[in-house]
């Protein structure tokens, strides 16, 4: 707890159960005793409370401002367990609750120790942006490009951030291993010591980019040419790989690219209050406030702070999953990208969508893959799904509701929701039919989930389902759907809301399964 941000706090003389059972050692006994199994580097805070007539002990540690060590190991709390973890690590979270950025620290290395092959990258990232002001920028003499990219101290001392684009940290900082398919081969391999990381980017872009199958889709769809992993994505995915990762471990960012998925590795967790939950509108934080600005100025990749919208809204807009990203032992954070075959119907289906804007939005998008793939949405799930509030998700769905095709709208509410709950909204059947009429022009067979799946899905999350319900969910009659009510119930799934079975209200209860109980939310 010491090792861990904020403390903690542990209550001696309470049993597992909750039973109160009493303390009877002596607090300043057990405050010194602490202090000598930590190698006399924590006094912690010990108080006597009595609770219900119980004596018991409050141990409150502070959080230390060096690492405690318990048998020589260095552990802190993540949840309710201790784990393990190496010096650097501890010291890299406590600079970060400092606000501390190392990138934007004043090197030893003078300016003129920038590589000519990393001032070269620089100015061909700059001249190809099609910006004009980075095109001036590129044009500018070796000094004057330094500085205007803040790169250089007022000493002339290249900063951190200078150093790692444009010197080089001496080992690799990127790990490109290129394989067919699992298991197979190795096929190409970056891993270069001795160069900056601009070079090493430049050629591991270029690698991605030559395994990176093009399709040219036919004539009057949205978009012409695309590749099998959008190129936005896969570049977003190994910038964030090497501007929000922890350069004070010396592991170089691991990027796989395996058949038809990318997936970067990254030293060091998430940061600043990011996690898996929120990392699509939690405000940007970076550990390396001033490598990422860098990035971001010589136009490697977006402006700080959007990168993980666009592999989002990219993989989407191609019919691909959302990429997944997660926080892994070591700490690390993993990007997976999985480039699924093409879906040019749903392509040329967002490309009917007015308006056009609906097609570009990261929210909309997230949310027409969620009605193709589970079959229906409300705001409580549509809230987690997007990464917003409640409010937010329902803002959200409104303006979905308002999009058209044609004079069609692409969402519907669902009938046969009980009055005064939160309405829940499905794909509006013309809507349905023109994404079908897509996937037979293009040959494509769409795999929706069936009657049950939706029907244990919907009840499962909102706690009941009836007949009309399930008839709005799968565009059915509701006389036609209480087969599949019926076998849910014989399945455990289900109860009756009444013996009678029947007259209006009448609906099936979610009880869950008969082994290990209901599935919760889908």
């Amino acid at each position: 707890m010491a090792n861990t941000p904020g403390g903690g706090a542990l209550i001696v003389g309470i049993a597992t159960d909750g039973t109160l059972v009493g303390a009877e050692l002596d607090h300043e006994w057990l405050r010194h005793r602490i202090y000598e199994l930590t190698d006399r580097r924590l006094t912690v805070d010990v108080t006597e409370v009595v609770v219900r007539g119980s004596r018991l002990l409050v141990i409150v540690s502070p959080t230390a401002v060096e690492p405690i060590r318990w048998q020589r190991k260095i552990y802190w709390r993540v949840g309710d367990k201790c784990v393990e973890i190496d010096a650097s690590t501890w010291h890299a979270r406590r600079m970060s609750r400092l606000n501390y950025d190392w990138s934007a620290e004043e090197s030893t290395l003078p300016a003129a120790e920038a590589r000519p092959g990393a001032l070269a990258v620089a100015r061909d990232l700059l001249m190809n942006s099609g910006d004009p002001a980075a095109a001036d920028l590129a044009s500018a003499p070796d000094q004057q490009l330094l500085r205007r990219l803040n790169a250089v101290s007022g000493q002339g001392l290249l900063t951190n951030a200078g150093v790692i684009a444009f010197v080089g940290r001496g080992g690799p900082a990127l790990d490109h291993v290129r394989r067919d398919y699992a298991g197979g081969d190795s096929t190409v391999r970056v891993r270069r010591s001795g160069r900056s990381l601009l070079e090493e980017l430049s050629e591991v872009f270029a690698a991605i980019d030559a395994h990176n199958s093009v399709r040219h889709l036919q004539a009057g769809l949205a978009i012409g040419q695309v590749r099998t992993i959008p190129s936005l994505a896969a570049r977003e995915a190994v910038v964030n790989g090497v501007a929000h990762r922890e350069w004070g471990i010396s592991d170089p960012t691991v990027i796989e690219h395996v058949g038809r998925t990318l997936r970067v590795t990254s030293p060091g967790g998430f940061f600043g209050g990011v996690n898996e939950q929120n990392i699509i509108t939690h405000p940007s934080q970076s550990r390396n406030r001033a490598l990422t600005q860098l990035l971001a100025d010589l136009k490697v990749a977006e402006r700080e702070g959007i990168g993980v919208d666009r592999m989002v809204r990219e993989m989407i807009r191609l019919g691909h999953r959302p990429p997944d990203i997660r926080e892994i032992t070591g700490p690390f954070v993993r990007v997976s990208l999985i480039g699924e075959a093409l879906d040019e119907a749903w392509i040329t289906w967002l490309g009917s969508l007015e308006p056009r804007e609906v097609s570009q939005d990261i929210n909309s998008l997230l949310l027409l893959h969620r009605l193709v793939t589970e079959g229906w949405v409300d705001v409580t799930r549509a809230a987690p799904l997007i990464q917003l509030t409640v409010e937010e998700a329902r803002g959200a769905i409104a303006a979905l509701a308002r999009a058209r095709i044609g004079a069609t709208p692409v969402i519907g509410r669902l009938t046969g929701v009980p009055e005064g709950t939160e309405p829940a909204w499905r794909l509006h059947p013309d809507a349905l039919a023109s994404l079908l009429a897509a996937d037979r022009a293009a040959g494509n067979v769409r795999q929706f989930p069936s009657r049950a799946e939706i029907a244990r899905g919907y009840a499962a999350a909102r706690g009941r389902i009836s007949t009309t319900e399930l008839g709005s969910l799968v565009n059915a009659s509701a006389t036609n759907v209480g087969a599949t009510l019926k076998a849910l119930e014989l399945d455990g799934a289900l109860e009756p809301s009444s013996s009678a079975r029947r007259g209006r209200g009448f609906f099936y209860r979610w009880i869950g399964d008969r082994e290990g109980g209901g599935h919760g939310s889908t």
